[in-house]
């Protein structure tokens, strides 16, 4: 039964890695991105893009891509409402560290 369970876990991890090959580059720079719902609500999502440093540029386009793959993945449009978002000044960017944080809606 262990051996199932590790398998199955196995399994599991591998199939949430990316392949390097087909990671995209944005402004020349790889980005980490994690995107989450927030309160529950799955049209509502903060996104953190890491290692923002590389290039803010490239982490823009990085938040906007992942973004629009989330909205049309689960509302099948791209369209995003930003409360804070990739074409947002320099000045009004959310941080944390070496990351930048960006949030939206998919409209329902």
């Amino acid at each position: 039964m262990k051996f199932i369970v590790l398998g199955c876990a196995v399994v599991a991890l591998l199939g949430a890695c990316t392949k390097r090959e087909d990671r995209i580059a944005f402004d020349g720079q790889y980005f980490r991105t994690k995107i989450s719902k927030i309160d529950g609500q799955r049209d509502v999502f903060t996104l953190v893009v890491r290692n923002a440093s590389q290039s803010i540029s490239g982490a823009r386009e990085a938040a906007r891509y992942e973004a629009t793959v989330y909205c049309v993945t689960n509302y099948g449009s791209s369209d995003i409402v930003w409360v804070a978002g990739p074409d947002s000044p320099d000045a009004a960017l959310r941080r944390d560290g070496d990351s930048l944080i960006f949030q939206g809606a998919c409209p329902s």
